[in-house]
């Protein structure tokens, strides 16, 4: 098996609140990250496809095909957005890194041909990142 990732990066910013809680409560959870006008983050996005190389190409994924993928369902998406707002996916959903990278996952896996989606790795600080490998059955 051949692990193959592709980073990008973009700006955006959150609130994490959780309108059915107080205020109080809210600020006790997300402390300065329930600002009522948000903060925001560079983000780092890796998106790591497994598979074997085809035999043709020696490619377990075209990674220009990657990029393309990535960029035009993901990060024209939430670029320079406010991701509580501006970005429907997200409608509804506390923007965790953690809730962003099951987001990401759920666009990204049905769209991927010729390997399987591994993994979605969101850095939303140098000190802080999640990862998500998809629902164990």
């Amino acid at each position: 098996m051949v692990y193959v990732t592709r980073r990008e990066t973009f700006s955006a910013s959150h609130r994490l609140y959780n309108p059915q809680f107080s205020d109080a409560k809210n600020v006790e959870l997300f402390d300065k990250c329930a600002n009522p006008n948000g903060h925001g983050h560079n983000y780092v996005l890796e998106v790591t496809v497994a598979g074997n190389p085809e035999q043709d190409t020696g490619y377990v994924i075209d990674l220009k095909d990657l990029k393309e993928l990535v960029r035009r369902e993901i990060i024209q998406k939430v670029d320079h957005k406010h991701l509580n707002h501006d970005v429907d996916f997200l409608e509804g959903v506390i923007p965790t890194s953690e809730n962003i990278a099951r987001a990401f996952w759920e666009i990204l896996q049905p769209n991927i041909r010729g390997a399987r989606l591994f993994s979605i790795r969101l850095r939303e600080t140098e000190n802080n990142a999640v990862e998500y490998r998809g629902e164990k059955s």
